[in-house]
């Protein structure tokens, strides 16, 4: 009775669900309430209540009984994820047609999403950030507003302000330190323009497009599946819309990933899809690729494109990488750099844009020596993980130990597991909240076919969940792939202890039938041949058995094998040194997304005062470490207010004076506003007493100590590097109660 009661309290309130809850998944709830709830161990991942020390939802993770009402709620959500992901399983064991499999797989990502929106929307509304508030924060003291503003601004285009800058910079200074210097990876910085034939070798040519409408007058575009979708649920919502043709609806939003270019024409047609602003007609949908094409050169005779990731580089100059490492496995590259994706309709502000800064790690490693030397450094890290199984399951994330996820196989491997905790370290160290950060492993039917094992990090935004950093065992795809398309073999060797016998197995080209079909070009069709790996060889090898003929492409050249112009050959040869193919593991980190997170996750409003607002940034990434105030603009503060910003600068510190007129409290609260850490004030103690001292604030607790002035640069840089705590201070030097005396007092020094 009390599912009964709680579900059909759930359905009461379908107006308020209906912009996440497709109606198919309404349907299904009705259905299982015949169900009775099971009682287990639940966790959630929504934060339901803040708490100084732990959130209930860390509290939950760890396993934790959720209030039985909500438990009710999401029950027959959790049952019907775990009922559809259970026949996905069933559906791939029976061999079924992979058609119905994908919708099978379409369906239990609508139900996920269900799931996943119900359990954000069960948050009460004091943890969701006053984005509007922050946003006019942002853009007031200008850390990022829209380029070209004056010209009316261009979607997905930003330009960072002075406070802007000085955050990314840093936020990418504590990448390198943490990453680049800590791991001795090999930093490279490769051009951001890129030739046709590399990224037709990587797929992106082919691959990296969606598919858009245009309104036939204005010429505006929308992304084809956004808007049928949001078309659909507009018609869905109407209270005149039948039962049937709400199903029919409901089942075209579930395979919405799925449709071809005809389809989806069709589609448009038939629910008489117009613009959304203007009413006027639409274009059928077309491909449209993500990349900005260009051309390389004056006669325009060398199509390029702008990098879509930083990646392609790294692969592209492994064998100089692997020469200045002395040969050896493993060793990673990393890259940091602007790629461009063409969105169709940004959105969100620095979360879907059209230039954005990533970080890419590309470590090369041994494909049966997947174990990493300094594992045990983060083996004992808790993170919260969202396994494929449990998202199959309708379970939720769950706190678990790094060393136990991987050594249930949970993880792939040590190496992937190492990223993830070194991402989870680095995340958390530039202000990303620890109840509010999740590594997300993607799917098998969300995985690339090459990849091993991914996993995404996860922020819980305001937005929802969204993807910050993607770490990835990519398997050998990218060499290989570059490998073929240019005939230089991408390989590291590795010397054997013993020599060893091993298989190979090669094509065997008939040049004379191959020079009689082909020419001058029958070379390099022979050359590509002989480069090719055993994987592509067995390939070809079925399908020249099966269909008599296979095809290859390269150089933009398409070659038709006959059974007559190509035979593969087997056999055996002793090794003494071994070639390896290194595996790739690779985690891509999106800057804007983690500065976006760090903004919601930092942002807060003064207890009392609604009016002041200030980022809580940790000192390592703050814009600025340190504020120098003077009291007022009395002259006698004028040398000792130099003489700190003098000191600062030699030590490093990047601090701000501000010798404005406002109050004292006034400046601060600017201070605050732009996240500068602590604050140095000059008063009228400084001037008569001796030794000269002046207070330093700390940000976040507004407590204040007093101290030297010339001890003070000193005991910033150590806060702002971290080796140094606030509360280490407040412990040796004396807590700041106010000022004792004043312009008019005489001290005898």
């Amino acid at each position: 009775m009390l599912l009964r009661s709680a579900a059909s309290a759930l359905l009461r309130t379908s107006t308020e669900i209906s912009s996440f809850c497709p109606v198919s998944t309404v349907r299904f709830v009705r259905q299982l309430l015949r169900y009775p709830p099971r009682n287990r161990p639940f966790s959630t991942s929504v934060c339901l209540c803040k708490k100084k020390k732990k959130s209930l939802w860390l509290q939950l993770a760890e396993g934790q009984t959720m209030d039985g009402n909500i438990e009710e709620i999401l029950a027959p959500l959790r049952l019907a994820v775990k009922e559809q992901g259970d026949l996905v399983r069933q559906m791939k064991q029976d061999g079924v047609p992979d058609v119905d499999v994908t919708r099978a797989v379409a369906e239990l990502k609508a139900r996920k999403r269900t799931l996943e929106a119900k359990e954000l929307a069960l948050q009460p509304k004091d943890d969701i950030v006053d984005r509007t508030k922050m946003e006019d924060t942002l853009k007031r003291r200008f850390f990022y507003d829209q380029a070209f503003a004056i010209y009316g601004g261009v979607s997905g285009l930003y330009d960072f302000g002075p406070v802007g800058c000085a955050l990314k910079n840093n936020i990418l200074q504590a990448w390198r330190k943490h990453f680049i210097q800590e791991e001795q990876i090999l930093e490279i910085d490769c051009t951001m323009l890129t030739p046709e034939p590399v990224l037709k070798t990587s797929g992106h040519v082919e691959k990296f497009a969606d598919y858009m409408v245009k309104d036939v007058k204005n010429g505006e575009c929308f992304r084809a599946d956004h808007l049928l979708k949001a078309h659909l649920q507009k018609l869905m919502s109407d209270k005149k819309c039948a039962a049937e043709k709400k199903a029919e609806m409901e089942e075209v939003v579930t395979q919405m990933d799925n449709y071809t270019q005809q389809e989806l024409t069709d589609l448009f047609v038939k629910y008489n899809v117009k613009s959304p602003t203007t009413g006027n007609d639409l274009t059928p949908p077309i491909s449209f690729n993500l990349m900005f094409q260009t051309s390389i050169g004056p006669g325009g005779n060398m199509p390029g494109y702008l990098r879509p990731e930083t990646a392609q580089g790294i692969f592209l100059n492994f064998k100089r990488l692997l020469e200045f490492n002395q040969g050896k496995l493993p060793f990673a590259a990393a890259q940091i750099g602007n790629s461009f994706r063409n969105e169709i309709s940004p959105r969100s502000g620095l979360i879907r844009v059209r230039e954005f800064t990533m970080a890419e790690i590309e470590h090369f490693v041994d494909p049966n020596e997947k174990v990493h030397p300094k594992f045990s450094s983060v083996a004992d890290l808790d993170i919260i993980l969202y396994s494929s199984k449990a998202q199959t399951s309708g379970q939720s994330a769950q706190i678990m130990r790094l060393g136990d996820a991987v050594e249930q196989g949970v993880i792939n491997n040590s190496v992937l597991g190492y990223f993830i905790g070194r991402i989870y370290l680095y995340l958390t160290k530039v202000g990303i909240a620890k109840d509010k950060l999740r590594f997300r492993q993607h799917m098998d039917n969300e995985m690339a076919h090459y990849a091993c094992d991914c996993w995404d990090a996860e922020a819980k935004t305001s937005y929802g969940w969204i993807e910050i950093v993607g770490c990835a065992d990519r398997s050998c795809f990218d060499l290989l792939c570059h490998a073929r398309a240019t005939k230089v073999p991408l390989v590291a060797e590795k010397p054997l202890k013993e020599p060893k016998v091993v298989n190979v197995v090669q094509f065997e080209p008939n040049k004379g039938a191959i020079g009689k079909a082909y020419k001058k070009d029958a070379k390099i069709a022979m050359e590509y041949l002989s480069v090719c790996d055993e994987c592509f060889i067995t390939e070809q090898e079925q399908l020249l058995n099966e269909s008599g003929e296979f095809t290859i492409e390269t150089e933009g050249k398409t070659f038709k094998l006959t059974k007559d112009m190509v035979s593969v050959k087997r056999f055996q040869k002793t090794l003494h040194v071994e070639e390896v193919v290194p595996n790739v593991i690779e985690p891509s980190f999106g800057i804007g997304r983690i500065m976006y997170t760090i903004f919601e996750h930092t942002f807060h409003i003064r207890e009392g005062d609604e009016q002041r607002t200030y980022f809580s940034f940790p000192a390592t990434v703050a814009p600025y470490k340190c504020s120098v105030l003077p009291l007022s603009q009395n002259q006698e503060f004028v040398p000792f207010v130099k003489e700190l910003s003098e000191a600062m600068t030699k030590n490093g510190v990047s601090h701000k004076v501000d010798d404005s007129s406002g109050s004292i409290g006034r400046r601060y609260a600017r201070t605050d506003e732009i996240g500068v850490a602590f604050g140095i004030t000059i008063d009228f103690d400084t001037v008569n007493k001796t030794p000269h001292t002046a207070t330093l604030r700390d940000r976040d607790s507004m407590r204040q100590i007093r101290a030297e002035v010339s001890e003070l640069p000193v005991i910033v840089r150590d806060l702002a590097n971290g080796t140094l705590t606030w509360a280490e201070v407040e412990s040796k030097y004396p807590i700041f109660e106010g000022q004792e005396t004043s312009k008019k007092d005489t001290v005898e020094e």
